[in-house]
């Protein structure tokens, strides 16, 4: 622990906010490192001459700015993350010919013709309906279709069951507005999603990290969170998880429905990636379906620009589904999903499928070639591939090293969850290059980075 003293300006704000500023202030210049062990709240009330009850609000008020986790018996400590943009998508532009092996785009070339699908829509009889205010859960006939793209998934559905969102990002907001609240804790594998990070953050929404093994969460680790903090959700991603792409077994998958079933928790599934999984799937979902938010993204396989994606929901929670859906958009474009459901009936959907996993394997097969110091993991014909790096480099380390040579990458310090460790690791993205000899040069980049530290 570190004999951290911070140098607190109260003027004009109360002494627990002072405090989370002085946290923040010192977290960004360096003073505190991530992963830093805080004093305890006494012993910082002590030489700060102030009540325990002041330390234990500028914490908190910490924790909620992402600055610091706590946990039972450990303490609290500098995120990981603390100093990390979560954000998946630079808003400034790339240096000329920076090779994009970060972001992994569903590679849209491989999409079907728009032009046919706006046309076959252009000569029906009513298309101007498309273009009126229309059921915040989406058209009847849409949610029909899509339930056939959710049971592919392995969940069973009814058009009933679903509500039409505007992506993945969208159901997972809505899911958040409609079930949780400021303050509710989920648990979420101690490397997840930075989307889900930054939404849960904006929301005052506090993440659990839970630890991991070879076959993703680990039960026991789940348990005990559950026992020590007064956790309401567990979110997962099972089949291809992000960043480290396991995919979880089916007697794991009971195991982490048994202790959600215990605590009453509930489920909230992204399975963007499923679609790349070969065989039978089983959402952890289906085991606890009255539990579950089942979000069935289609961006990651066709027509991502659209935003279309459908949550099976239980019975219970539909109608505050389909207010928080109207109180933050009305309605997903109906024209939007029109295309997306009929390239699921006409089977363009599945084809597109099948180009995008025939060229997934073939840069997957290509990485494996190049890639051949440090440790790298891939699933089925996934779009990125986890990379443990050898051991003179530190993921962030690697990061800028690779942006200066022209890669744009992604650390693992990007993927942690408060105080988790984060490994020495990248997620490489194999779909973010449109052209494979653009993905060829880039691989052999991080490859002579990683053997000329």
């Amino acid at each position: 622990m570190t004999k951290w003293i911070p140098n607190i300006d109260a003027e004009g704000a109360p002494l627990y906010l002072a405090l989370a500023d002085a946290i923040e202030r010192d977290v960004f210049s360096g003073t505190l490192a991530p992963a830093t062990r805080l004093p305890t709240h006494r012993d910082l009330a002590d030489e700060l001459g102030v009540n325990v009850s002041t330390v234990t609000r500028g914490y908190a008020e910490a924790e909620r700015r992402n600055l610091v986790a706590s946990t039972v018996g450990r303490g609290t400590f500098v995120s990981v993350d603390a100093v990390t943009s979560t954000s998946m998508v630079s808003f400034e532009p790339h240096s000329p010919g920076l090779i994009e092996m970060g972001l992994a785009t569903p590679m849209p070339h491989l999409d079907p013709d728009l032009n046919e699908a706006l046309r076959t829509i252009s000569r029906r009889k009513n298309p101007e309906r498309f273009l009126r205010y229309s059921d915040p859960r989406g058209l009847a006939e849409h949610r029909d279709i899509g339930a056939e793209l959710v049971r592919l998934y392995g969940m069973p559905a009814t058009g009933d069951d679903l509500i039409v969102t505007a992506g993945s990002q969208h159901g997972l907001s809505t899911t958040l507005s409609a079930v949780f609240k400021p303050g509710d804790r989920i648990a979420t594998d101690a490397l997840t999603y930075p989307g889900f990070k930054a939404l849960a953050a904006s929301m005052g929404v506090r993440l659990c990290p839970v630890a991991m093994d070879e076959n993703g969460m680990i039960p026991e680790a789940l348990e005990m969170a559950c026992r020590q903090r007064e956790v309401k959700g567990l979110y997962l991603l099972p089949h291809m998880q992000n960043p480290t792409t396991i995919c979880m077994p089916y007697d794991r998958k009971v195991a982490l429905a048994a202790v959600a079933e215990k605590h009453h928790l509930t489920i909230i599934e992204d399975d963007a990636y499923a679609f790349l999984q070969d065989g039978e799937l089983l959402p952890v979902s289906a085991l606890l379906p009255e539990q579950s938010i089942f979000i069935a993204g289609i961006s990651k396989m066709v027509g991502a620009g659209l935003r279309v994606g459908f949550l099976r929901v239980p019975e219970q929670h539909r109608t505050v589904f389909a207010q928080s859906i109207l109180n933050s958009m009305w309605m997903v474009p109906a024209l939007n999903v029109e295309i997306i459901t009929k390239w699921i009936a006409d089977g363009e959907v599945a084809a597109a499928r099948k180009r995008k996993c025939t060229e997934a394997r073939q840069r997957g097969e290509l990485a494996r070639s190049i890639l051949d110091c440090g440790k790298l993991h891939l699933s089925g014909c996934g779009f990125f591939g986890w990379w443990e790096l050898p051991e003179s480099w530190s993921g962030v380390a690697f990061e800028s090293a690779a942006s200066k040579a022209g890669v744009n990458v992604f650390s693992a310090e990007k993927f942690v969850v408060g105080d988790a460790d984060a490994p020495q690791a990248l997620r490489v993205a194999l779909s973010g290059a449109e052209h494979v000899e653009d993905l060829e040069r880039g691989l052999k980049i991080l490859r002579d980075l990683a053997r000329n530290p």
